[in-house]
């Protein structure tokens, strides 16, 4: 796989394959969309377009922020700004981050009680939204990405 496709995703790849098939077409050439992904996948160094799916797919992802980014988001639907103080990948889209807080938000909803959190841990996907839910099914964090 040469460097190019190190930054693509399979639906660049897919855009690339259906404007090759539209300008072949414009020149006088009809050609399948399967057969404009083959190309595409010869034009990257690989054997076919199953090859080509495999190796992107297997590529590793990059985490939504990195170490030291001032963020800014939701938590337990409160705003927040915050720095991320840890970044580690558990796997495909998931991250494990530690987020402080520059001001403590209060985790708790009753009146007459208060639990603030200036630092938490979590789990995000790489849109940067943890996979657990709040009762009113929004994420229990959402950074602003």
């Amino acid at each position: 796989m040469n460097d190019s496709i190190q930054t693509l995703s399979l639906e660049d790849l897919k855009a690339q394959a259906k404007r090759l098939k539209v300008t072949l077409l414009s020149e006088g050439t009809k050609i399948s969309h399967s057969k404009s992904l083959e190309l595409i996948a010869a034009q990257h160094g690989c054997r076919n377009w199953n090859v080509l799916h495999a190796k992107i797919g297997n590529q590793p992802t990059r985490p939504p922020v990195s170490l030291g980014q001032q963020v800014s988001g939701k938590y337990l639907g409160q705003k927040f700004v915050g720095e991320v103080l840890g970044v580690r990948t558990l796997g495909p889209d998931r991250y494990r981050l530690t987020l402080h807080f520059e001001e403590p938000v209060d985790v708790v909803t009753f009146d007459s009680f208060s639990s603030f959190r200036q630092r938490v841990s979590c789990t995000v996907n790489g849109r940067g939204k943890t996979y657990e839910k709040i009762s009113n099914g929004q994420p229990q964090l959402e950074l602003v990405l």
